[in-house]
């Protein structure tokens, strides 16, 4: 996939934004390790491209003197973005695209080369039937490989999706967000504010009793909070069960 410049750095920053699952700072200062490199140029655009498309939200900021430091970390569009254009569904999709190209402009390129080289007509013929069979070939292979790979997400029972309605939904964004590199398993306010997109009506007290239901069917596991309660963010998400916090969810 072809990509712009600004388009380039913003998605080598979002995957490095992803692997590091913290706040971090918007920009470098001196010493100070910062997402972008400065506030101007390719960074500087792609900076603010990430802010107005919501891939990246402002969580705390810093005002000293005249400078202002500003925290942020990854949202759910971030994975979707990143997923978008580093898909090896979508690399296989461009692929195919142009395969059909190359594959249609054959009987042009095939008459050009007849009345240049009359000689060679029946050698050209046979080179070109035979790429046309070896491009058919390939096309159907790609077009397995693009099945297999959109129906990565595993079925799911009648149960579960009564279960969950959006239970594909959540599996499909968890797949997404492993491909794009993301670390360790999926926060659950991250899970609910992907889903919560497209599922307006979703409450915390409901998504916390379906996702108990599709962890009792085996269809996702619930993980626990490794450090102090203290210490969780955004702690009304997280599920009480016996001595453990659940925080996280992962296939």
């Amino acid at each position: 996939m072809t990509m712009d410049k600004v388009t380039e750095v913003l998605v080598d920053t979002l995957k490095q934004c992803l692997a590091e699952p913290r706040e971090q700072r918007l920009f470098r200062s001196g010493k100070l390790d910062g997402l972008f490199a400065s506030r101007s140029g390719l960074n500087g655009e792609a900076a603010a491209r990430a802010l107005h498309d919501g891939f990246l939200e402002v969580v705390r900021t810093q005002i000293k003197g005249k400078t202002t430091t500003e925290w942020v970390r990854a949202t759910p569009r971030a994975t979707e973005f990143l997923h978008a254009h580093e898909s090896p569904v979508q690399a296989l999709r461009d692929l195919q695209a142009i395969l059909q190209v190359n594959r249609e402009r054959i009987p042009l390129w095939l008459t050009e080369m007849q009345r240049e080289l009359q000689a060679l007509t029946g050698r050209l013929t046979e080179e070109a039937l035979r790429w046309t069979h070896r491009l058919d070939g390939l096309s159907k292979q790609i077009e397995e490989a693009l099945r297999r790979a959109e129906t990565s997400v595993p079925p799911l029972s009648d149960g579960a999706l009564a279960d969950a309605p959006w239970a594909l939904e959540a599996l499909s964004y968890l797949e997404k967000r492993q491909q794009a590199g993301a670390a360790g398993a999926c926060p659950i306010p991250e899970l609910f504010a992907a889903l919560k997109d497209r599922h307006s009506g979703l409450s915390v007290t409901d998504f916390h009793d379906r996702l108990r239901r599709l962890r009792d069917r085996r269809a996702l596991q619930l993980l626990p909070f490794a450090g102090a309660p203290n210490d969780i963010p955004e702690p009304e998400y997280a599920l009480l069960d016996g001595s453990a916090l659940l925080y996280y969810v992962a296939r």
